[in-house]
């Protein structure tokens, strides 16, 4: 007699239980890694004075002069710390020291993720807004039916929202850091990329990599480039030329990759990643087609747009940060509540579904800020950072700036902060290129290179979080992905092998 056994299925873990996989691993490197810690200077406004906190925590003030940056060997100019440039504390070389072991046991391991919604709390409370304005408007059927008009307009000619997308998000990473804020476009461009016959892979690959390929080929981004470069003391332009061309080249590699995939899916849905996932999506992103476009969903489509445009200038010209883009959403969805026509109680409720949807995505961004702070407190980055920066003395030009690049890809992965990594690591590395005859806007190049390419993949970079965003898992995308990671990692290669040989 046989019998038939139904396989199960196993499926892949979620963003948050991936995200408490590496909290585990975290916490066991602060029983494995020794701690230390390099001395950090930071100039103190208040009493105009440079304060030097020692690896044991004793703080010591020094003149706030260029004789005391000389004096510690801080590559940065007074001019940087004093403006306000340079506004974290770097790190001192060759001040390394051993200090006593901060294991990171259980109660660190359950505090961390709190901790870290704490930290997280502007982000988390951006995305939730973002879930209750969209919420309300896509009860409105406005949304659905721009999606139709769109869509029709443009049929045909899909490809190119992927383009458009492409070299607009990649210009907003490699000017002003276009990258927690592309968190606002995945549900707004989902529908699209589905009515169009993509998939939902699709849409994440466009609005991730753009900004992730913009930030790591930074030209004039302040946060990365801006920051490394008055660490090291040397001018934005430095290196300016090479980074463009890498940013170009990057750039139009990544768009046809993708389009590549797009238009494989389009042909034959079952070929798409995520397959498996076609009703889900549909079911989550898309609606049934409205007829008729009334005057309420025109004022409400009239309103989000605004808004949209009111947010770029505000990134752009005012640097604004989360507090006033989450204000700009809320004020948004009080607008959309008096031109949509959907009542209070219909609205509201609408709201908070609309934000209660968003609400695993903003735990998965607690919980990866929770991953940073286990490794934080238990003080086991200066100590990586202190063996690379001893392992790469004395080798040839060459083969430094290799190591370099594999480096900054490993450090990306224990500081997903652009301007951290930039503080903690510029000033020890960068001394170390005049040795071996690299030019240091080569090192700069090699730390935006490792970290960018770090993040395409990194849990406790935004990767995560955009997923959730589209209900994809990690391993999806770690299959689309990992080619092009491996060209892109080529490339980074070859564009920093050849900055060093013109010098």
């Amino acid at each position: 007699m046989e019998t038939t056994q139904t396989k199960k299925k196993h499926s892949f873990p979620t963003a948050i239980s991936v995200l408490f996989i590496v909290l585990v691993f975290a916490s066991l490197l602060t029983l494995v890694i020794p701690a230390g810690s390099y001395a950090k200077l930071a100039y103190d406004s208040d009493a105009q004075a440079f304060e030097v906190t020692e690896p044991n925590g004793d703080t010591t003030d020094y003149p706030a002069t260029q004789e005391s940056l000389d004096k510690f060997g801080v590559t940065g100019s007074l001019d940087k710390f004093l403006d306000g440039s340079i506004n974290k504390p770097v790190a001192i070389p060759n001040t390394y020291e051993r200090v006593e072991q901060k294991p990171q046991g259980i109660k660190a391991f359950l505090m961390a993720p709190i901790n870290g919604v704490y930290e997280s709390i502007d982000i988390i409370l951006f995305i939730l807004l973002i879930g209750g304005c969209l919420g309300v408007l896509m009860e409105t059927g406005a949304f659905n039916a721009g999606i139709a008009w769109l869509s029709e307009k443009t049929k045909g000619h899909e490809y190119l929202l992927i383009i458009l997308l492409m070299i607009l998000i990649a210009l907003g990473g490699t000017t002003f850091g276009l990258a927690e804020e592309t968190i606002a476009l995945f549900p707004i461009l989902m529908p699209f990329f589905l009515t169009a016959g993509y998939d939902a892979m699709t849409c994440i690959a466009t609005v991730y990599m753009a900004s992730t390929i913009g930030s790591m080929y930074s030209t004039i981004n302040p946060f990365s480039m801006g920051t490394a470069s008055n660490a090291a003391g040397i001018s934005l332009g430095e290196g300016l030329g090479i980074r463009t061309i890498a940013l170009i080249i990057g750039t139009v590699i990544t768009t046809v990759y993708i389009l590549r995939y797009a238009k494989k899916v389009k042909e034959d849905p079952t070929k798409s990643i995520v397959y498996d996932q076609y009703e889900e999506h549909r079911e989550a992103f898309q609606h049934s087609e409205v007829l008729e476009f009334t005057r309420p969903m025109k004022w409400s489509l009239l309103v989000f747009g605004i808004t949209f445009i009111i947010l770029i200038y505000g990134l752009v010209v005012h640097q604004w940060w989360f507090d006033a883009m989450t204000a700009l959403f809320l004020a948004c969805s009080i607008a959309l509540l008096f031109v949509s026509g959907l009542g209070e109680k219909r609205g509201i409720d609408a709201y908070i579904k609309g934000a209660s949807d968003m609400l695993s995505v903003a735990l998965v961004v607690g919980v990866a800020r929770g991953v940073n702070i286990i490794l934080e407190q238990g003080m086991v980055s200066d100590t990586l950072l202190y063996f690379f920066s001893n392992l790469v003395k004395n080798m040839n030009l060459m083969l430094f700036i290799i190591f370099m690049l594999i480096i900054f890809i490993i450090l990306g992965f224990f500081i997903a902060s652009s301007s951290g990594l930039a503080m903690l690591s510029i000033p020890i590395m960068a001394p170390l290129a005049a040795p071996v005859g690299v030019p240091t806007a080569a090192i700069l190049s090699a730390y935006v290179f490792g970290q960018g390419l770090m993040s395409f993949i990194t849990p406790t970079g935004l990767i995560l979080a955009s997923l959730a965003m589209v209900n994809v898992t990690y391993d999806r995308w770690l299959k689309f992905i990992m080619p092009l990671m491996g060209i892109i990692g080529v490339l980074n290669l070859v564009i920093l092998i050849a900055q060093v040989w013109i010098g």
